[in-house]
């Protein structure tokens, strides 16, 4: 990677001549120090930052949908989105690796080095960026988890009378249970055993999917696209929303923060062996997924396929496990928000500060649960949490920072290279939000006409 074996520039002039304001905000990147005062330290390997990465982007309801987004694509465009996507999102986490020491300092949090670099407005738009990919993810991830465990009930007692609004309580309950522990560092066992899952579950899909395809009559199998031509165009935005969510990672700096010093080098390993396992599961499942089932591939894979059952139910067990990890990673930053004004509480105790959060993960919860049970529509939720939290964090801002911190090559030519390609990317996914957001809004107002509240889907 030429391009961020960059010199230690100093920041460019307009950053080191920020106002008061973004000073005070550059400050508060420092850690903050826990109960007993310390300030914490990155304890984890390269490969339990890979396990983290993994976990929060290979997650199957982040690609499960993938097979439909291309469907709605068609097999050129949709296949140069993802390819698109998966190189731009690995180059966007390398950006933002880069600047994990920047202007003098650590910044432990996505929001803190957005305030560090662009001031207090990129402090708090980061933040709300943030907290939208963190809800909508945690929303989408709760349906996918909750129509997993009802399949797997349903395969067993076909008659029985649980709904979906059951099993998603069910799995809300057991995440209550894991964000008691306290940090991303100590969930690295558990998305170890979720970056398995993972594998487990892009494997066993694809087996079936093949499995499946190959039972249908293939010249029966249509891959032109479906619909009106205004059906079509919305359908298309909506897939560039859903391909945006499947590489959502609105975490890195947390991540990175966990990492053990080199952090930098660490992270950049991580981050590359993550995108290996993503490449050999997304790109394989999107494509053989649409071969299979053509443009009458379900928005949710798993939907689409049919026999051997006892390969369905695996691969539903494969989602709840992985998806019980990538749900905590992205509550932690709401939880964060909660931890840094109970420590700012010096007079309280242990017993005091463990309640106190215990009540605001609960009340986190239950708020996640009930959206979650009320509007159970996944692939919409899938793609306006890409387009209005991800795109922002995963595609934009990366670009502009890195442009922004003064990091660029020492060369004329490849500095010019740099600034043509991070502008493009900005610009791009910029339109990319939009329209995503557009086509995302548009379908979930007509599954709200068709749906009533808490339907059993």
């Amino acid at each position: 990677m030429v391009l961020l074996q960059t010199s230690e520039a100093t920041p460019t002039t307009a950053v080191a001549n920020s106002g008061e304001g973004e000073k005070e905000t550059a400050r508060e990147s420092a850690p903050k120090e826990d109960l007993n005062g310390r300030r914490p330290e990155g304890r984890g390997t390269w490969k339990h930052a890979a396990f983290h990465v993994a976990t929060t982007i290979a997650t199957p309801a982040a690609y499960a949908p993938l097979p439909y987004a291309l469907a709605s694509l068609g097999w050129p465009l949709g296949v140069c989105s993802l390819v698109g996507g998966t190189l731009a999102t690995w180059y966007s986490s390398l950006l933002v690796a880069s600047l994990w020491e920047w202007n003098g300092r650590k910044h432990t949090t996505y929001r803190h080095l957005g305030g560090s670099i662009f001031g207090s407005w990129g402090y708090w738009s980061i933040a709300c960026f943030q907290q939208v990919a963190s809800l909508g993810n945690n929303i989408a991830v709760q349906i996918a988890a909750g129509s997993s465990l009802k399949a797997v009930y349903k395969h067993y007692n076909a008659d029985g009378s649980l709904t979906l609004q059951h099993f998603i309580v069910f799995f809300g309950v057991f995440e209550l249970i894991l964000s008691q522990l306290p940090d991303i560092h100590s969930l690295r066992w558990v998305n170890a055993l979720c970056t398995f899952s993972t594998i487990g579950f892009a494997g066993t899909a694809i087996g079936v999917t093949i499995y499946d395809g190959k039972k249908i009559e293939r010249q029966s199998v249509s891959y032109s696209l479906q619909g009106s031509a205004a059906s079509k165009v919305f359908k298309a935005f909506n897939a560039l929303g859903t391909i945006a969510f499947s590489f959502g990672d609105a975490m890195l700096p947390e991540i990175q923060s966990t990492v053990r010093e080199p952090a930098k080098k660490n992270m950049f390993k991580g981050v590359s062996a993550a995108y290996g396992v993503i490449v050999l599961s997304y790109w394989q499942l999107a494509c053989w997924g649409y071969w299979a089932f053509g443009s009458d591939v379900q928005p949710y894979i798993l939907s689409s396929l049919t026999v051997p059952k006892w390969t369905i139910v695996m691969a539903n067990i494969f989602v709840v496990i992985q998806i019980s990890g990538c749900f905590q990673i992205y509550c932690r930053p709401t939880y964060a928000s909660f931890e840094d004004r109970l420590l700012t509480t010096k007079s309280k105790s242990q017993a005091q500060y463990f309640l106190a959060r215990l009540v605001l993960t609960a009340v986190y919860m239950v708020l996640i649960t009930l959206i979650a049970a009320a509007m159970p529509f996944f692939g919409d939720f899938v793609s306006i949490c890409g387009a209005v939290g991800f795109t922002p964090l995963d595609f934009v801002f990366p670009a502009v920072a890195f442009l922004r911190a003064g990091r660029l090559p020492e060369g004329s030519k490849l500095r010019i290279l740099v600034i043509l390609l991070n502008v493009a990317l900005a610009a791009w996914f910029s339109v990319v939000a939009v329209l995503g957001c557009v086509g995302a809004v548009r379908f979930i107002a007509q599954d709200i006409k068709t749906y009533k509240f808490f339907h059993d889907m």
